[in-house]
């Protein structure tokens, strides 16, 4: 080794990450995917991406613009799937740059002259469903509303789990024993009929979703947080900061969190392939988001309503499980890469 060569433990743990070329290669996978499924507005859209009319720009897939701008007859926006109006735009050398696939998840496919849910076609790729929707489309903005809930419900639940792991192990003693009863009897509720309750009651959103799997999916890790703090509020270093005046909260946060954060990073993306699934059941269920919000649990439940139309089920399937397993060897690379005992 060069003099004066000398690798942070952060940098050991990447090495040995990368070293993992199962979890390695699906980290760049899953990165490539998911930042497609973030411009899925430019790739899969019913609206034209620029619009020149009159020597002037128009953006349609960002801006709403009524029929007359490109002179039509009516006030409301332009349907661009009208040969009257895609005729009156593209007049006199006018011209527009479309989506590459020219459905979004909503578009229904009124050209389609087969039955709903229609098989696919060079039109639509993967077919439609029951409603004439394209299912490539709703498959990929299904796929970003999925892990953008898991990654709000895993960033909620892990910071209400480090609080309330941290001030169990910290404080122990009467606090701990108050704390560990209370997710005793919090865990004994049945989380399944109080969604049930609450989608009767409120009308179902991503948000409400968050906030009522949040309450529950914090128990898990606080456990691992609070074994963390309980093994590390006898060590010397925190001793000795005791000993110095600092508070508890500055311990906590300086000395004890950055040593307690292995379990935390390591189980990331079993929780998030875990919200993933509990998104796509509860919909599956018809207990999740609004029928006409883009889901792989909702495109299940048509499957098994179509058992012919296989596209459906197939589709889903697919996004699913390949979504599933990207992050499962994302995760064993990031357990092993953690793992101080390797070289």
């Amino acid at each position: 080794m060069k003099k004066g060569f000398y690798l942070t433990p952060g940098q050991r743990s990447w090495l040995r990450f990368k070293s993992n070329r199962r979890g390695y290669i699906s980290l760049w996978l899953f990165g490539i995917l998911f930042s497609l499924s973030l411009v899925s507005e430019v790739l899969f859209n019913d609206k034209p991406l620029l619009v020149n009319y009159q020597d002037e720009l128009y953006f349609p897939f960002l801006v709403s613009y009524p029929e007359t701008t490109f002179g039509g007859d009516f006030e409301t926006e332009a349907d661009y799937a009208d040969e009257f109006v895609r005729e009156k735009i593209t007049k006199n050398a006018n011209w527009v740059i479309d989506a590459p696939v020219r459905f979004s998840y909503n578009t229904i496919n009124f050209l389609s002259d087969a039955a709903n849910p229609a098989a696919p076609s060079s039109d639509n790729l993967l077919g439609t469903d029951d409603r004439g929707r394209d299912v490539l489309a709703r498959l990929v903005y299904g796929f970003r509303l999925s892990v953008l809930f898991a990654f709000a419900l895993t960033a909620l639940g892990v910071a209400i789990g480090i609080v309330m792991g941290a001030i169990q192990g910290y404080f122990s003693g009467k606090t701990d024993l108050f704390m560990q009863r209370v997710i005793e009897v919090w865990s004994s509720m049945p989380e399944l009929y109080l969604l049930i309750i609450f989608a009767s009651i409120f009308q179902p959103s991503v948000w409400l979703l968050i906030i009522l799997l949040s309450l529950f999916g914090w128990m898990g890790l606080s456990d691992y947080v609070r074994a963390e703090f309980l093994r590390g509020r006898n060590m010397d270093y925190v001793r000795a900061a005791k000993a110095m005046g600092l508070s508890d909260f500055a311990i906590m946060r300086h000395h004890l969190l950055p040593n307690s954060l292995t379990p935390v990073i390591t189980f990331l993306p079993f929780r998030i392939s875990g919200s993933i699934l509990a998104l796509t059941s509860l919909d599956f269920l018809g207990l999740g988001v609004p029928p006409t919000t883009p889901s792989l649990g909702e495109l299940l439940s048509q499957g098994k309503e179509n058992i012919e139309a296989w596209w459906l089920s197939l589709g889903a399937f697919v996004v699913l499980v390949g979504t599933l397993m990207l992050l499962i060897f994302i995760g064993e690379a990031l357990r092993e890469a953690m793992d101080t005992r390797k070289n």
